[in-house]
């Protein structure tokens, strides 16, 4: 095996018991090529996020910082600016040769729910090492909403891949060049490169603005919320907007994207060079985002966006980041799209699934 496994590989490894679970996982939990973990009964309210480190577990960390548990069984409110960890419901016993990565699911990074994973002896968020057999946690820091939670709720996902599965840039501009990944002129350095569309054909509207004081959002309730309560829309008519320090935007890429269906792709970590802001926390693309979706032209990127210490000026067209893309090792049995209920295919400028249309 090389690569990024796939869904019906996801499904062997709960089979013989590499990933196994209490209860057990549940099919509609394994997605083309990663597998959405489960919130348990239990959060911890701590100090501090923190990472674990060499030769330690999470629970002696937690005796350190714990300030006092919730019981989420009947539901329970994760306040915003607090950090939270969360037994997960998933344990792993990886393979030698098998590593793993986590990654917030698309609905949580729009909600600016920063979700890593954590592990026994971890070093990294969201890194898993071959071989680690262990429990999973989720450390949850809300950053603009309060939230609702109840167990078996599913706000991140877990990727896992053998060997070296990248593509450098000659192999990425060789796919491009047989199914072209983005609709236009493709920007490939150490990736394929992203901008922002700040000058929309039929609108002055370019994005949205968390509002700073509002109610709690139940993560259950579905197309339920009046985003104006929420979000305040950003409109420009001169292709340019000024950022708010410490303020949260969704906003939407200038290129309609296409991952083909044995290839992933995943969201390369914001670089300071390219100014005071962070885009996309929520980083996993799977195989089929955009594929065939209005005639095969792409689903656009909804970019994630927070401001750091400085007001900062973002272009039309301006890059602001860059997909990594990887070889499948094998084509899943299921596609993005593809009858699997997914809610951002085909999409433009979106909020996550709470909010009415």
């Amino acid at each position: 095996m090389t690569g990024v496994l796939s869904s019906q590989q996801i499904k062997a490894m709960i089979a013989d018991g590499a990933l196994h679970a209490t209860p057990d996982i549940l099919p509609e939990q394994v997605q083309p090529a990663s597998l959405d973990l489960r919130l348990g009964t239990l959060a911890y309210r701590v100090r501090a996020s923190f990472l674990t480190g060499s030769g330690r577990t999470v629970a002696e960390r937690l005796a350190e910082f714990e300030m006092h548990r919730i019981d989420l069984s009947q539901g329970a409110v994760l306040e915003k600016g607090c950090v939270y960890v969360v037994p997960l419901m998933e344990g792993l016993t990886l393979p030698e040769g098998v590593q793993a990565v986590a990654n917030a699911k698309s609905s949580t990074g729009r909600l600016d729910l920063l979700t890593r994973m954590i592990t026994d002896g971890g070093v990294e968020f969201d890194r898993v090492p071959p071989g680690y057999a262990g429990p999973l946690y989720a450390e949850i820091c809300p950053r603009s909403f309060s939230v609702l939670v109840r167990p078996g709720m599913r706000l991140n996902q877990i990727r896992f891949r053998q060997d070296h599965a990248t593509l450098d840039d000659a192999a990425l501009r060789a796919l491009h060049a047989a199914s072209p990944l983005v609709d236009g002129n493709a920007v490939i350095d150490e990736g394929l490169g992203f901008s922002v569309d700040l000058r929309p054909s039929d609108s002055t509207l370019v994005g949205y603005r968390a509002k700073p004081h509002t109610g709690v959002i139940d993560l259950e309730k579905i197309g339920y919320y009046d985003p104006s309560e929420y979000w305040e829309e950003v409109h420009t008519e001169g292709g340019h907007i000024i950022l708010d320090p410490g303020a949260f935007y969704i906003l939407v890429s200038r290129e309609a994207v296409h991952i083909p269906p044995d290839y992933a792709a995943e969201m390369a970590p914001y670089v300071a060079m390219v100014g005071e802001f962070r885009v996309h926390y929520a980083g996993f693309f799977d195989p089929g985002f955009g594929h065939d979706a209005a005639g095969g032209s792409g689903s656009r990127g909804v970019l994630e966006v927070r401001c750091h210490e400085a007001p900062f000026v973002l272009e039309h067209g301006q890059i602001v980041g860059r997909l990594v893309y990887e070889k499948m090792d094998q084509v899943p049995d299921q596609l993005y799209g593809a009858g699997i209920a997914s809610n951002y295919q085909g999409q433009g400028l979106k909020l996550s699934k709470h909010f009415k249309s």
